[in-house]
């Protein structure tokens, strides 16, 4: 029987036997060599297999995603794969990618993918800015050529209204900080309705990655290998793109014209949505502080977040909101003169 605790902190009850004896139970021999990956809102490990091999087994957190979004995760990963995309798709062991594990009463939905060595992407070149952008480019063609029909879709009340509301609700912010920021959080997503809405036309909805920052590519054999899918989503293209961006206003000008160079040798970009990058930075920084609150109550995150959720964290969690109020009025990047 899953006890309170346990449903609580779901992962108490995963420790190295458990992870090895699921691995096993799928006809698979290990080596018993078990390496906890840095992973917080999944459990994920290096396994040692016996034939000297390593495989990366990922143990989804129960109650994120149902099957269906899993499954339709794996579905994109692997059709980008088969066109010769460089992404790390699940592997098929005995006809599923997703398998499922009981363990003292937590369910697990559990994946296994081959290790992949890399080394992180020199974003400063403008030569792999260049690759970059045409890779990323070939994944959207794809993404444009069906919908997702479990996968969630970006929008400001998921990521800012109800990141707002879940902090209030349970009273995250010190009293001191509640005024501020309820005043400030409401009159950004204001602010960001008023620009997705002034940029509705350019709102095309693709299938994306959907948290492709710099950490989830992994470059070799000269070019980018796209991992981790675990945020796939509905959006506009640009959510894929800005996080690429990064340094004083003149640098990601410069880093914009290089991607969007060799996105465009494969699918068109639509310049609007370069409007969207400053609230869709704004939807993230809300997103991010809801989801280090939601998942207060698991061990591992008082651990490896310390800092979250003092007064200081949250002074300045305001002074960013802040900053990024002016931000949206600035004005936006361009593609050309």
């Amino acid at each position: 029987m899953m006890t309170p605790a346990t449903q609580a902190h779901p992962y108490a009850v995963l420790g190295p036997d458990q992870v090895l004896d699921a691995i096993e139970a799928l006809g698979l021999e290990t080596s018993a060599r078990v390496f906890a990956l840095n992973s917080y809102e999944n459990r994920v490990y290096q396994i040692g297999m016996a034939s000297g091999e390593f495989l990366v087994a990922k143990f989804y957190r129960p109650g994120r995603w149902s099957d269906d979004q899993i499954l339709e995760e794996h579905a994109f990963s692997a059709e980008l794969a088969d066109l010769d995309i460089p992404v790390v798709p699940p592997m098929t062991i005995n006809g599923r990618t997703l398998h499922h594990v009981d363990c003292q009463g937590q369910r697990f939905a559990l994946a296994l993918f081959p290790r992949l060595a890399g080394r992180a992407p020199e974003l400063d070149n403008p030569d792999n800015l260049l690759v970059m952008g045409r890779f990323l480019g070939r994944v959207h063609l794809v993404g444009a050529q069906s919908a997702f029909r479990f996968r969630p879709a970006l929008s400001i009340e998921r990521y800012a209204i109800d990141s707002r509301e879940f902090l209030l609700s349970h009273k995250f912010l010190p009293a001191s900080l509640i005024p501020a920021y309820e005043t400030l959080s409401k009159d950004l997503i204001a602010r960001m309705q008023h620009i997705f809405e002034r940029a509705s036309d350019a709102l095309h909805t693709i299938r994306l990655h959907g948290d492709c920052h710099p950490g989830n590519v992994l470059w070799r054999e000269d070019r980018p290998f796209f991992v981790d899918f675990d945020d796939a989503l509905s959006g506009p293209a640009v959510q894929d793109l800005w996080m690429m961006l990064s340094g004083e206003r003149d640098q990601q000008q410069a880093q914009l014209l290089e991607i969007i160079e060799g996105y465009e040798e494969f699918a068109e970009f639509d310049a609007r949505q370069l409007a969207l990058i400053e609230s869709l930075r704004t939807l993230r920084m809300m997103h991010y502080s809801a989801w280090l609150a939601r998942r207060w109550s698991d061990p591992a995150f008082p651990m490896s977040f310390p800092w979250f959720n003092t007064e200081r964290y949250w002074s300045e969690h305001i002074l960013e909101l802040r900053e990024q109020m002016a931000a949206l009025d600035e004005p936006t990047l361009r593609l050309y003169p």
